[in-house]
Protein backbone atom coordinates (compact mmCIF):
# COMPACT_ATOMS: atom_id res chain seq x y z
CA UNK A 1 0.00 0.00 0.00
CA UNK A 2 1.46 3.43 -0.93
CA UNK A 3 2.44 5.93 1.77
CA UNK A 4 -0.21 8.60 2.39
CA UNK A 5 0.53 11.99 0.91
CA UNK A 6 2.19 14.08 3.63
CA UNK A 7 1.30 17.50 2.23
CA UNK A 8 -2.12 18.33 0.86
CA UNK A 9 -2.38 19.49 -2.73
CA UNK A 10 -4.29 22.79 -2.84
CA UNK A 11 -5.91 23.75 -6.14
CA UNK A 12 -8.74 25.88 -7.49
CA UNK A 13 -12.15 24.20 -7.54
CA UNK A 14 -13.78 23.25 -10.82
CA UNK A 15 -17.38 22.41 -11.65
CA UNK A 16 -16.27 18.76 -11.79
CA UNK A 17 -15.77 18.94 -7.98
CA UNK A 18 -19.49 19.60 -7.38
CA UNK A 19 -20.45 16.13 -6.13
CA UNK A 20 -17.41 15.60 -3.89
CA UNK A 21 -17.65 19.08 -2.38
CA UNK A 22 -21.38 18.74 -1.74
CA UNK A 23 -20.81 15.39 0.01
CA UNK A 24 -17.93 16.84 2.04
CA UNK A 25 -20.07 19.81 3.04
CA UNK A 26 -22.83 17.53 4.34
CA UNK A 27 -20.36 15.13 5.98
CA UNK A 28 -18.62 17.91 7.91
CA UNK A 29 -21.76 19.73 9.08
CA UNK A 30 -21.64 20.31 12.83
CA UNK A 31 -23.36 22.56 15.38
CA UNK A 32 -19.82 23.52 16.43
CA UNK A 33 -19.51 25.71 13.33
CA UNK A 34 -22.87 25.94 11.59
CA UNK A 35 -25.78 28.24 12.43
CA UNK A 36 -27.94 26.48 9.83
CA UNK A 37 -29.93 23.30 10.51
CA UNK A 38 -28.42 19.97 9.41
CA UNK A 39 -28.85 19.61 5.63
CA UNK A 40 -31.70 17.33 4.58
CA UNK A 41 -32.68 16.00 1.14
CA UNK A 42 -33.42 17.20 -1.39
CA UNK A 43 -30.02 18.88 -1.34
CA UNK A 44 -29.40 22.05 -3.28
CA UNK A 45 -26.38 22.44 -5.52
CA UNK A 46 -22.98 23.18 -3.98
CA UNK A 47 -22.22 25.72 -6.70
CA UNK A 48 -24.77 28.44 -7.42
CA UNK A 49 -24.82 32.17 -8.20
CA UNK A 50 -23.48 32.99 -4.74
CA UNK A 51 -21.04 30.07 -4.47
CA UNK A 52 -18.82 30.01 -7.54
CA UNK A 53 -15.95 27.59 -8.26
CA UNK A 54 -13.52 30.52 -8.62
CA UNK A 55 -14.15 31.45 -4.96
CA UNK A 56 -13.13 28.03 -3.68
CA UNK A 57 -9.82 26.27 -3.14
CA UNK A 58 -9.85 22.49 -2.75
CA UNK A 59 -7.49 20.29 -0.73
CA UNK A 60 -6.58 16.81 -1.90
CA UNK A 61 -4.77 14.01 -0.11
CA UNK A 62 -4.01 10.82 -1.98
CA UNK A 63 -6.05 12.14 -4.96
CA UNK A 64 -9.20 12.52 -2.83
CA UNK A 65 -10.94 15.81 -2.01
CA UNK A 66 -10.61 16.25 1.76
CA UNK A 67 -11.26 19.94 2.28
CA UNK A 68 -12.13 23.33 0.88
CA UNK A 69 -12.05 27.02 1.74
CA UNK A 70 -14.35 29.64 0.24
CA UNK A 71 -13.30 33.30 0.12
CA UNK A 72 -15.41 36.15 -1.22
CA UNK A 73 -15.69 39.89 -1.13
CA UNK A 74 -17.58 40.65 2.10
CA UNK A 75 -19.64 43.37 0.42
CA UNK A 76 -20.21 44.62 -3.13
CA UNK A 77 -18.83 48.07 -2.19
CA UNK A 78 -15.78 49.45 -4.02
CA UNK A 79 -14.57 50.95 -0.73
CA UNK A 80 -14.35 47.39 0.68
CA UNK A 81 -12.76 45.73 -2.38
CA UNK A 82 -9.38 45.32 -0.63
CA UNK A 83 -10.88 42.77 1.80
CA UNK A 84 -11.67 39.10 1.33
CA UNK A 85 -13.69 37.05 3.78
CA UNK A 86 -13.55 33.35 4.52
CA UNK A 87 -17.13 32.11 4.30
CA UNK A 88 -16.57 28.40 4.55
CA UNK A 89 -13.79 26.06 5.62
CA UNK A 90 -14.28 22.31 5.83
CA UNK A 91 -11.90 19.39 6.41
CA UNK A 92 -12.97 15.75 6.29
CA UNK A 93 -12.64 13.89 9.59
CA UNK A 94 -10.27 11.39 7.96
CA UNK A 95 -7.87 14.24 7.09
CA UNK A 96 -7.86 16.12 10.40
CA UNK A 97 -4.50 16.58 12.04
CA UNK A 98 -2.67 16.40 8.71
CA UNK A 99 -2.28 20.14 8.07
CA UNK A 100 -5.17 20.45 5.62
CA UNK A 101 -6.93 23.35 7.35
CA UNK A 102 -3.65 25.23 7.79
CA UNK A 103 -2.68 24.66 4.15
CA UNK A 104 -6.10 25.88 2.97
CA UNK A 105 -5.87 29.03 5.10
CA UNK A 106 -2.37 29.82 3.85
CA UNK A 107 -3.36 29.22 0.23
CA UNK A 108 -6.49 31.37 0.61
CA UNK A 109 -4.45 34.24 2.03
CA UNK A 110 -1.78 33.91 -0.67
CA UNK A 111 -4.40 33.80 -3.43
CA UNK A 112 -6.22 36.84 -2.03
CA UNK A 113 -2.90 38.71 -1.76
CA UNK A 114 -2.04 37.91 -5.39
CA UNK A 115 -5.46 39.24 -6.40
CA UNK A 116 -4.78 42.53 -4.61
CA UNK A 117 -6.45 42.01 -1.23
CA UNK A 118 -4.87 43.63 1.81
CA UNK A 119 -7.00 42.00 4.53
CA UNK A 120 -8.68 38.69 5.23
CA UNK A 121 -11.59 38.45 7.67
CA UNK A 122 -13.83 35.69 8.98
CA UNK A 123 -16.54 34.92 11.49
CA UNK A 124 -16.34 31.96 13.86
CA UNK A 125 -18.64 30.78 16.61
CA UNK A 126 -17.30 31.53 20.08
CA UNK A 127 -17.56 27.90 21.22
CA UNK A 128 -15.49 26.59 18.28
CA UNK A 129 -12.17 26.48 20.15
CA UNK A 130 -10.31 24.28 17.61
CA UNK A 131 -11.08 26.65 14.71
CA UNK A 132 -10.26 29.73 16.76
CA UNK A 133 -6.90 28.23 17.77
CA UNK A 134 -6.06 27.47 14.14
CA UNK A 135 -7.02 30.98 13.00
CA UNK A 136 -4.96 32.56 15.79
CA UNK A 137 -1.97 30.36 14.92
CA UNK A 138 -2.26 31.67 11.34
CA UNK A 139 -2.18 35.32 12.41
CA UNK A 140 -5.88 36.14 12.78
CA UNK A 141 -6.84 38.27 15.78
CA UNK A 142 -10.20 38.90 17.39
CA UNK A 143 -11.50 42.22 16.10
CA UNK A 144 -14.95 42.06 17.66
CA UNK A 145 -17.48 39.87 19.38
CA UNK A 146 -21.23 39.85 18.91
CA UNK A 147 -22.35 38.37 22.26
CA UNK A 148 -25.15 35.82 22.09
CA UNK A 149 -25.66 36.46 18.38
CA UNK A 150 -27.00 32.96 17.74
CA UNK A 151 -29.21 30.59 19.73
CA UNK A 152 -28.12 27.04 18.96
CA UNK A 153 -29.66 24.05 20.70
CA UNK A 154 -31.05 26.33 23.41
CA UNK A 155 -27.72 28.05 24.11
CA UNK A 156 -26.72 31.57 23.13
CA UNK A 157 -23.43 31.56 21.24
CA UNK A 158 -21.12 34.48 20.44
CA UNK A 159 -20.17 35.38 16.87
CA UNK A 160 -16.45 36.21 16.87
CA UNK A 161 -15.09 38.49 14.15
CA UNK A 162 -11.44 37.88 13.28
CA UNK A 163 -9.08 39.37 10.74
CA UNK A 164 -5.50 39.73 9.65
CA UNK A 165 -3.41 41.83 7.33
CA UNK A 166 -2.24 40.17 4.13
CA UNK A 167 0.35 42.80 3.23
CA UNK A 168 1.20 46.45 3.93
CA UNK A 169 -2.16 47.62 5.23
CA UNK A 170 -2.12 51.35 5.91
CA UNK A 171 -2.34 52.29 9.60
CA UNK A 172 -5.95 52.49 10.70
CA UNK A 173 -6.85 55.91 12.01
CA UNK A 174 -8.87 56.47 15.15
CA UNK A 175 -11.96 58.68 15.48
Amino acid sequence: MPEPTAVPLIRPATTADEKELAELDRETWSPLHSVQPRPRPPYGPFFDAGHLPEDILVAELDSAVVGYVRTVAPTPLASNAHVRQIQGLAVADRARGRGVGRALLRAACATARRRGALRMTLRVLGHNAPARALYEAEGFVVEGVLPGEFRLDGTYVDDVLMGRALTGVPQLSGP
